[in-house]
């Protein structure tokens, strides 16, 4: 990638601005995951020990441009003890404290909007910028894409982890697997294509394979389904589906059952999948070198956990015996980590819809701006 790393900056003496994903769950005031706010003290903390005289931290939370970063704020000062938060633009300029966390970039629209001079407004603030938010570096918004335009500008160390273990799955070592997860057929078109060319096995699950079941003729009962399947990827000898899955009920309970054609009734709903043994079993014995998996398998919001937590020991098993596995995506993140099955991966990502644009492009806007 052509663009600097925050070590070759000489940041002493010198106002920093440092682009931070913080884009966290928070119900009630109170973070529910603190992930990525860990993820992203490296660099802040890099930076305190190089002597910058100013951090100031921007960042965005939810995506109505209401929500605040202040429970955020509180989180973070838990591994940054000096940490100030600012709420507004005037008490910004005023601030002398040498460590800031601004407030919800999306309350100003010039943000989504990709605005110049909202870009200049916040760089006019400091002497250098730093890009750390790779989760969001697929977004053309203003401090991802304008902002480098206006200062030096470098990578911070997350960015940096998120590029070049996410590289390593742009061309696996093989034999390789797939597993895509979630929702939205539509939006992952153009990525299974893709990766259909590439890995030796995709498993579709979550969500997702629900519109694969309905396609094949499958009846999936009121399950979430938002599309219909190309015959050339439906198809595909490559593209595997859950044998087994876990349904609800209309009675509230739940069974697991195997994959036929009369799968669901009216009033049922597929609520987890799972990984069919063949492929389990591959993973277990370390057949394969690479695996990328991004997107939940079931709905683990509701409980609904078997199979996430049978593909999670079975990776842990290929981590061990030298596979690589890169993990992602918000949802399958915090699962995993509500099950403390984190330790599972080579590498866990921050980011979900990032990781698989960068998969597919091998590069981001956010990072093309650096260049």
């Amino acid at each position: 990638m052509n663009y600097k790393l925050i070590t070759e900056a000489d940041v002493e003496g010198k106002t920093v601005l440092v682009r931070s994903s913080l884009n966290v769950p928070v119900l009630d005031g109170h973070v529910l995951d603190d992930f990525r706010i860990r993820q992203a003290t490296e660099t802040i903390k890099y930076l305190q020990e190089k002597k910058a005289k100013k951090i100031i931290i921007i960042a965005h939370i939810g995506r109505s441009g209401k929500e605040t970063l202040q429970p955020v704020a509180h989180e973070l000062k838990k591994h940054l003890l000096e940490l100030r938060f600012v709420q507004n633009y005037s008490e910004l300029l005023e601030s002398k404290y040498p460590l800031i966390l601004y407030e919800n970039l999306r309350r100003d629209p010039r943000e989504i909007e990709n605005d110049t001079e909202f870009a200049k407004k916040l760089a006019s603030i400091a002497d250098i910028f730093v890009q750390d938010a790779f989760s969001v570096c697929h977004r053309e918004h203003a401090s991802i894409v304008s902002l480098p335009k206006f200062l030096p500008s470098y990578a911070g160390f997350l960015l940096d982890k998120e590029v070049k273990n996410i590289s390593k799955a742009t061309n696996p070592e093989n034999p390789s697997l797939f597993i895509l997860g979630g929702s939205k057929f539509k939006t992952k078109e153009k990525l299974l294509k893709n990766e259909l060319q590439i890995y030796d096995d995709v498993l579709v699950a979550g969500a997702l394979a629900n519109d694969f079941f309905k396609s094949k003729g499958i009846s999936i009962g009121d399950s979430l389904s938002s599309g219909k399947i190309p015959p050339a990827i439906l198809q595909h000898f490559k593209l595997s589906l859950p044998e087994q899955v876990i349904v609800r009920l209309s009675n509230g309970e739940a069974e697991k059952r195997e994959v036929t054609k009369n799968l669901c009734q009216k009033g049922e709903s597929i609520v987890d999948a799972l990984v069919p043994r063949q492929i389990l079993s591959k993973i277990k014995k370390g057949r394969y070198k690479t695996i990328v998996w991004n997107g939940p398998l079931g709905f683990y919001e509701g409980g609904f956990y078997q199979g996430t937590v049978e593909l999670a020991e079975a990776l842990s098993v290929a981590k061990e015996k030298g596979s690589f596995i890169l993990i992602g995506g918000g949802d399958t993140v915090s699962a995993l980590r509500k099950k403390n099955l984190k330790d599972c991966a080579s590498f866990l990502s921050t980011a979900g819809g990032a990781m698989l644009e960068f998969l597919l492009y091998k590069t981001l806007p956010g990072i093309e701006a650096l260049s």
